[in-house]
C-alpha cells in the first residue's frame, strides 16, 4: 500500500468515526466516507487489547497485503478497526471476511478483481 493511500492524522480518524455510520462484519468495524478526491485512503486501527506491538504490526501487515490485492475506485476514505478476536483467526479467514466486506461496499473497480 502506497503512503498516499494511508490516513495518518488523528483528526481525520475522529472526524470520520463521528460523522459516518459503521459497518460490522466478523472482527471488523468499517467506517467509509465518500468524497471527491482523486485518491482513495485506508486507515487501519488495531488497539492495544489485541496484543503487543509485534502482534499488532503483524495484523496490520496482513491487512495491507489483503487490501493490495484489489484495485479501488477513487473518492473514498475507509477506516478499518480490528477487534480482539482477530488473533484467533488464520490469514485465510481474515482475508475471506475482509474481501466480503469490500465487495459489499462496492469500492473496487470492475469485475477483473474477482479472485
Amino acid at each position: 500500500m502506497k503512503k498516499i493511500n494511508i490516513i495518518k492524522e488523528n483528526r481525520e480518524y475522529g472526524r470520520i468515526i463521528e460523522k459516518y455510520k459503521s459497518f460490522r462484519y466478523g472482527d471488523f468495524i468499517i467506517y467509509i466516507e465518500k468524497n471527491t478526491n482523486d485518491v482513495y485512503k485506508f486507515g487501519l486501527s488495531v488497539g492495544k487489547k489485541v496484543g503487543n506491538a509485534v502482534m499488532r504490526n503483524k495484523i496490520k501487515r496482513r491487512l495491507k497485503s489483503i487490501l493490495d490485492e484489489r484495485v479501488y475506485q477513487n473518492g473514498f476514505n475507509c477506516i478499518i478497526i480490528v477487534k480482539k478476536a482477530i488473533v484467533e483467526k488464520s490469514f485465510l479467514e481474515m482475508k475471506e471476511d475482509l474481501l466480503y466486506i469490500i465487495n459489499k461496499l462496492n469500492i473496487t473497480k470492475g469485475d477483473e478483481n474477482e479472485k
